[in-house]
């Protein structure tokens, strides 16, 4: 099959099969003289595989590893990829629940007690805590764990509110040049937050830069960023890079 056919048939954008293509995700089996990706069956398997890894919101990177993996075994990770998913609708279906509930009790035709109001939902399971864990050290997510577990919810409401005012404040100037003086003001105001004793942990200069890369190697940091503005992730990354390299 044709990239574009493959495209329609999956549901993913031909952009897509070629950016996956470039980082050595999924290379078509073969290529015609005149250039063309031409997907076998195999393909389309991975594909398939592919998809579902990011349905469990799996960075591409981290995809590819395990994928490469001489010990994978699709089988095993078809029957972990149900159960998972499985787990994941049923939270959605409590979350769902609570959600028509409370479109009720707005209406006045029932009264939901304090706990119905917060049933499905369940943040103690950080996705991206084992990662974290990964790039910076236990310390580091312990630190952080524990500094945010002590706040009230006052207090995170205001962490919430000081850094959200951060990102729209850079939203505002990512059409600019990272490296200018407004830019970089405003960039070092996001890593004195980091480093405020808001999270308990210190980023180094080092660490700072390696956490704007992963803003654009991520694409769940991606997306998430991007909410303020299409493309803050990336001017984070280059305005975090060039502080690194001012400041070092």
């Amino acid at each position: 099959m044709k990239v574009k056919e493959v495209s329609e048939l999956a549901g993913v954008s031909v952009r897509t099969l070629h950016h996956y293509d470039e980082i050595g995700l999924l290379s078509p089996e073969h290529t015609t003289e005149a250039g063309y990706r031409l997907y076998s069956d195999r393909d389309l398997e991975t594909l398939q595989q592919i998809l579902f890894f990011k349905e469990l919101d799996l960075p591409l990177k981290q995809i590819k590893d395990i994928l490469r993996d001489p010990s994978f075994d699709r089988q095993e990770a078809l029957e972990l990829h149900r159960k998972m998913l499985l787990e994941k609708r049923s939270r959605i279906d409590r979350v769902l629940d609570t959600l028509e509930k409370t479109i009720r009790q707005a209406k006045g035709e029932i009264q939901m007690t304090n706990e119905e109001k917060f049933e499905g939902f369940d943040f103690s399971n950080n996705p991206y805590e084992q990662e974290a864990r990964e790039r910076w050290g236990d310390k580091a997510v312990d630190d952080s764990n524990k500094k945010l577990g002590s706040l009230s919810q006052a207090e995170r409401k205001a962490l919430e509110e000081g850094m959200n005012a951060i990102y729209a404040k850079l939203a505002a100037l990512r059409h600019g040049p990272a490296d200018s003086d407004e830019a970089q003001a405003a960039i070092k105001e996001w890593y004195d937050f980091l480093n405020g004793g808001n999270f308990g942990a210190h980023y180094s200069l080092e660490a700072f830069r390696g956490l704007g890369q992963m803003y654009v190697d991520d694409e769940r940091f991606t997306r998430n960023i991007d909410k303020f503005g299409e493309g803050l992730a990336r001017f984070l990354r280059d305005g975090m890079a060039v502080y690194a390299d001012r400041n070092a």
